[in-house]
């Protein structure tokens, strides 16, 4: 082999046979200068085979898996890294909704303490209408609902959608403003507690998170949420005190214990994240009753029984959700801090991410060195991967051919997954249609014909229905002697659309089979029975020999005894699948009436026409172009799969 022949092996010709052939002792020793050794690298010798594996194992192997490992690793850690990023700020979002819900709870619960306190003044109970109104548009802007369960008058009730808590919340409204008993008890356990299970809610989405850098600003959050929370508690107190004069000792520890809790979760939250300090000190440098709160605070911590004054109630009120308000205003700049801190997150993602393609175009850069190394070896390869390319074409060829087969007697989802796990698990579906019809006076045809004349016969009409099905979102379950069993809605669900693929497919049959000829018998045309019926099955593959796809459960067994007590020439179906096609629309149909099925007793049953606008064709009509005799059809997918280019 001459040198140039080496460097460019491609070019031998196909019909020479020793273009696959090793090479040999005499090829190497004729190899160009810079081999070291022409014998201990003759890939035929078995000292060379083992100095060219070596050689194509290390000189690649190195810096390829270098590549491939560093790569792995930072883009596995940056994937790990934006998803929690992500995962957070979908937490801080979620976590936002339900603090403004918190928030319209909080403020309605002061609100309906101070009017249960006032006894019912008008002009409050039309500011009450306008809080109610906010507290639902707080809950309709929820983009998800959490489970809660909250507990009110010893009894524990679990919500798990939105439209059942403000069902209870309104009845408790309508409750607490129509009674003349209603109590500061009842308000602060029902408002505390349904805010007490959102709180808890929040909680334990906060602690799903694994990163510690935003850790600190998602606690501060969450305290100062809580500690609003804790204020309004003790501020529902505080308006008792003022209200009626005194505070029972109960309510005395109560207002002792939240405003404790208030405090508390407050400086937290500000040792926490530090900057909010700032925004605290301002707070209470430019908040005009901040000092009048901590004064009357005193007040009410000496608890000396005095004179209810409702305007020094209503001060109290107005300064406490005053002072509220300002700490909302510091909880959205937290909610501003968060969102900085993880836009920062993902841009540090974004440039991890430069850096590993920094570092593949650096391995791309040396992989000139590298392919100079191992280019001797692939010019010995080359003659190799010829004859391998040769034959791995020939295996995709058969593999083709396999899957072509395979495809025709399972599903192609089925099929794939019971290639790929050598097992597909039973599955349920909750509603499918199934169709069955056999040939009229089968017995009597198969009597006078032979064996071959049934076959054919058999094979035509099944060929030219299984041509015409493909026309509709059906799937062919099996023929068993005469009988021509589908299913629609499995195995990919289609929604509600299986009752209608299957209807339209059983009048397009029967309109077909009126015009087709028994090959053998030309003056006879072929009668078909059809039954069909909607409800739940079990399909999966049965058995590791042959498997076969299957359906099991009653529908497969009322569809067919539709089939079987129907008539020639007519489409049965049951009272499940009527209701069915009357829910969607465009399809005739008329009551048959009862009629005794096997193992189900009477059932009401009907007969599908034709679809609206449509009327019964029992005249001769001209054979469709898929009913001739001599076309050879071919299923849409199978065509797909036969033209695909493997290459």
């Amino acid at each position: 082999m001459s040198a140039n022949s080496k460097s460019n092996p491609n070019n031998i010709s196909e019909g020479d046979d020793s273009s696959l052939r090793s090479l040999s002792s005499e090829d190497v020793s004729q190899a160009p200068r810079g081999y070291c050794c022409a014998k201990s690298i003759n890939p035929a010798d078995g000292r060379g085979r083992k100095l060219h594996l070596l050689q194509m194992l290390v000189l690649p192997f190195i810096p390829i898996m270098a590549l491939i490992v560093q790569t792995a690793i930072i883009l596995d850690n940056i994937m790990i890294y934006r998803n929690e990023v992500m995962d957070i700020e979908s937490q801080v979002t979620i976590a936002t909704e339900l603090g403004k819900v918190v928030t319209r709870m909080q403020l309605e619960r002061s609100e309906v303490a101070f009017y249960v306190y006032t006894n019912g003044d008008h002009y409050l109970r039309t500011d009450l209408d306008k809080r109610f109104e906010l507290t639902n548009e707080a809950l309709k802007n929820m983009s998800s609902w959490p489970s809660v369960i909250i507990q009110f008058e010893g009894q524990k009730k679990l919500y798990l959608n939105k439209s059942t808590f403000q069902h209870d919340l309104t009845k408790f409204r309508e409750t607490l403003i129509k009674s003349e008993e209603s109590s500061i008890t009842d308000v602060l356990t029902w408002y505390t507690s349904v805010n007490a299970a959102m709180l808890e809610h929040l909680t334990n989405q906060i602690k799903e998170t694994d990163n510690s850098g935003v850790w600190r600003y998602l606690l501060a959050f969450k305290n100062l949420l809580k500690s609003i929370e804790s204020t309004g508690i003790a501020s529902v107190y505080g308006v008792n005190y003022f209200g009626k004069g005194y505070l029972k000792q109960s309510n005395y520890i109560g207002y002792i214990t939240h405003d404790a809790i208030a405090k508390d979760l407050l400086n937290t939250s500000l040792n926490y994240v530090p900057q909010m300090k700032k925004e605290y000190r301002a707070l209470a440098h430019n908040m005009p009753n901040y000092g009048n709160i901590k004064r009357k605070n005193d007040i009410i911590l000496r608890n000396i029984t005095r004179k209810p004054n409702y305007q020094e109630a209503l001060e109290y009120f107005d300064s406490m959700a005053t002072y509220t308000d300002e700490l909302r205003k510091i909880q959205r700049t937290l909610r501003v801090i968060i969102k900085n801190y993880v836009n920062d997150n993902l841009h540090d993602a974004a440039n991890r991410e430069a850096v590993g393609i920094a570092t593949l175009v650096l391995v791309l850069a040396v992989s000139p060195v590298i392919i100079w190394l191992v280019r001797n070896a692939v010019a010995t390869i080359q003659l190799y991967a010829a004859n391998l390319a040769k034959k791995a074409k020939e295996l995709k060829r058969e593999k083709k051919k396999s899957d072509l087969l395979l495809f025709q007697m399972l599903p192609p989802s089925v099929a794939v997954q019971l290639k790929q796990t050598r097992q597909v698990p039973a599955e349920y579906y909750a509603s499918v249609t199934v169709y069955f019809s056999d040939i009229v006076g089968f017995t009597e045809i198969a009597a006078v014909s032979t064996p071959l004349e049934v076959v054919t016969f058999l094979n035509k009409i099944y060929k030219q229905f299984d041509a015409r099905i493909e026309c509709y979102d059906v799937y062919k379950v099996e023929t068993i002697g005469d009988s021509y069993m589908v299913a629609s809605g499995l195995p990919v669900k289609n929604g509600n659309k299986h009752v209608t693929e299957i209807a339209s497919m059983a009048l397009d049959l029967l309109a077909g089979s009126k015009q087709f000829k028994i090959p053998h018998r030309k003056s006879e045309r072929l009668q078909i029975r059809s039954g069909a019926h909607t409800g739940p099955v079990v399909a999966g593959i049965v058995g590791s020999k042959m498997p076969r796809y299957c359906l099991f459960g009653d529908t497969v067994n009322t569809a067919s005894r539709m089939e079987s007590t129907g008539e020639a020439s007519k489409i049965h179906i049951s009272l499940d699948m009527k209701n069915a096609l009357d829910a969607i629309g465009g399809y005739r149909m008329e009551h048959r009436g009862l009629v005794e099925v096997k193992g189900k007793g009477l059932m009401d049953t009907y007969w599908l026409t034709c679809k609206e606008g449509g009327v019964n064709k029992s005249v001769e009509m001209e054979t469709p172009s898929y009913f001739l005799e001599d076309e050879d059809t071919e299923p849409v997918f199978i065509k797909r799969l036969r033209n695909e280019s493997y290459f």
